[in-house]
């Protein structure tokens, strides 16, 4: 007979203590912590509604401004030098000794002004002599048309005959021409006379001597007559300046039957202290630089200005007009173009290609692609991307002044002035 095994237990240990009962205590674990997950989901839950808002970023607040609106007048830059309206060399017209110089080395002189003595004594024994041959030959014209008056009224009783007649009027005839001769004579001796006195052709600044007192002069060797000095006339003085192509056309099309102005500063001012007007256009460009060489009359009461120095010029670009300005910092870049950031009515930021121009008194030119009622962010840019709203503020935009110095990174016209009406 077959009987199943039976467990028996241990015994336990006498004295020790009761176990606990393990098994259920991993189950209470096991049951609690579900119900504490889903307590914490709840409590999230009830949370979530203020979180959500706090994450939520504000309103991004800007500052528009309606464009300025200025009547300015614009310009194109060019750079050249100064020279003088009229340069002569002073050279001797007799040959002679050098006998006084009568100014002093960079003297200002007036037309007609003595510079040099040239020692005239051998020209005046020469002008002596061509008016004693003068007399002489006066002497043989009257003597001539006497003979030829007493036989005139001699024919008539047949005393002469008409062949010695015709040939008395031809001796006054030659006497005629003798007397004319030596008067041109004593002209041209009386021309040299006069040239050992060399004058000024000019009003100017003179500048040295090159021959001293006692020098032989010529005034004809191999390489030309002596240079004794030069004379600058320096009031009014040229501005002379070569431009592109591109600004000449500019100029032909935007300045028909307009007198164009010119302003100057030179290296050291800050501002354009010198004004003038166009006086010149060459006729063709020149085919290796492709520029137009160009003149400007600028007028130097006080001979300031000196031929050689360098100056900054600006021409005007056609009429004055009125112009929109708005701050530089408001112009952003968009790849190859140009845009402002405008808020319209429903406080959306959106973006403009523009059209720029130079800059006037620390605002830039708009030319195209703005309108005057447009509400342009000038400030707060970085933080409205187009497309956003933003909580726009009016603002104001305030000009700078005149400015210093020339942009040279002007894309068309280099500059712009508030101009009069």
């Amino acid at each position: 007979m077959l009987h199943s095994p039976i467990e028996v237990a241990p015994a336990a240990p006498p004295h020790s203590a009761p176990v606990p009962p393990r098994r259920w205590t991993r189950k209470a674990a096991y049951v609690a912590l579900p119900l504490l997950a889903v307590a914490a989901f709840g409590l999230k839950s009830l949370g979530a509604p203020d979180k959500a808002h706090a994450d939520t970023p504000p309103t991004p607040s800007v500052t528009v401004s309606e464009p300025l609106v200025r009547h300015i007048a614009e310009w194109d830059d060019y750079v050249g030098r100064f020279q003088a309206s009229q340069a002569v060399e002073i050279r001797p017209r007799v040959s002679g000794a050098l006998q006084a110089i009568h100014f002093k080395d960079g003297d200002i002189v007036r037309k007609g002004q003595l510079l040099f003595t040239i020692d005239p004594r051998p020209f005046q024994a020469a002008l002596a002599e061509a008016r004693a041959k003068q007399a002489s030959a006066a002497t043989a014209l009257a003597l001539a048309r006497s003979e030829l008056a007493r036989a005139n009224r001699l024919v008539a009783d047949q005393a002469v005959s008409q062949e010695e007649v015709d040939s008395l009027r031809a001796a006054a005839r030659s006497a005629e021409a003798a007397l004319a001769a030596a008067k041109a004579q004593v002209q041209a001796r009386a021309l040299d006379v006069e040239f050992t006195q060399v004058r000024s052709p000019i009003a100017g600044r003179i500048s040295d001597r090159k021959v001293d007192i006692g020098n032989l002069v010529a005034a004809e060797a191999a390489g030309g007559a002596t240079l004794l000095t030069t004379v600058n006339a320096l009031d009014p003085i040229y501005f002379a300046f070569e431009g592109s192509e591109a600004l000449y056309l500019k100029q032909l099309r935007e300045n028909q039957g307009q007198a164009r102005q010119v302003q100057i500063r030179l290296q050291d001012e800050a501002g354009y202290k010198w004004s003038g007007r166009m006086d010149f256009t060459d006729n063709a460009l020149d085919t290796g630089s492709g520029t137009m060489r160009a003149r400007a009359v600028v007028s130097n009461p006080g001979y300031f200005l000196k031929p050689g120095m360098f100056g900054n010029m600006r021409l005007t670009a056609g009429a004055p007009h009125d112009a929109l300005l708005i701050p530089d910092a408001a112009v952003q870049v968009d790849q190859t173009r140009k845009v402002v950031y405008v808020v319209d009515k429903d406080g959306v930021v959106a973006a403009k290609p523009v059209q720029i121009g130079p800059l006037v008194n620390g605002l830039r030119v708009i030319r195209g692609g703005l309108d005057r009622h447009d509400k342009v962010v000038i400030q707060g840019v970085q933080y409205a991307p187009p497309g956003t709203p933003v909580m726009a503020r009016n603002g104001a935009i305030a000009e700078a002044g005149p400015a210093p110095t020339v942009e040279a990174q002007a894309p068309v016209a280099s500059q712009a002035t508030i101009a009069t009406r």
